[in-house]
């Protein structure tokens, strides 16, 4: 099944810890089919579709409409703008400061995890500066890509999460409830 007639597919290029938590939420609100992070067996499924060289969603369910914080997708976003002709994309962000300090309390709280048995990954090293440098790589060619079109929408949730952009962006009737904030007690977006 394609997305409704009409209605076309967001694709969330943020990188993690920038709000995509809050990005899904908003757009399960807004009534899409919407797949966030989906855990190691998603990031396999897509990775072998871009091994193969098939469209990267081929392996997903395709009821799905929206898709965030699932890195070969947004690591991939040029590739996934020439695969999905009409989709829409949107760039979160937040203050890189706070987005370093956000990313270096998931990396510590993974170590404690992984000391006591209840973590298997390997995001486990603190890397300031390589963030960094892959914040400004990502986030400008984002911009770059997308540069002069209008299917690209930034946004910083830390600083005004309201309905308005999103809702126009997506071509979707303002809901009457507040802008959610997914992952607000643990960890600030």
């Amino acid at each position: 099944m394609i997305p409704e007639p009409g209605r076309p597919r967001v694709f969330g290029v943020g990188l993690n810890k920038t709000g995509t938590s809050s990005l899904h939420e908003a757009l399960t609100i807004l009534g899409y089919r919407s797949l966030h992070w989906g855990g190691p067996p998603t990031r396999r499924l897509v990775e072998q579709a871009l091994a193969e060289g098939r469209p990267l969603l081929s392996y997903l369910d395709p009821d799905l409409e929206a898709f965030s914080d699932i890195e070969p997708l947004y690591r991939n976003f040029e590739l996934v703008d020439q695969q999905y002709p009409g989709s829409r994309f949107v760039l979160t962000v937040r203050p890189v400061e706070e987005w370093l300090e956000s990313r270096r309390r998931h990396v510590e709280r993974n170590q404690v995890r992984k000391a006591a048995g209840e973590y298997d990954g390997d995001w486990l090293e603190v890397d300031l500066d390589g963030w960094a440098a892959e914040w400004n790589q990502h986030v400008a060619g984002v911009r770059r890509h997308f540069e002069g079109r209008d299917d690209l929408l930034e946004l910083d949730l830390t600083q005004d999460a309201r309905w308005d952009d999103l809702s126009a962006f997506v071509g979707v009737r303002l809901p009457e409830r507040p802008f959610p904030w997914a992952n607000r007690g643990s960890d600030p977006r």
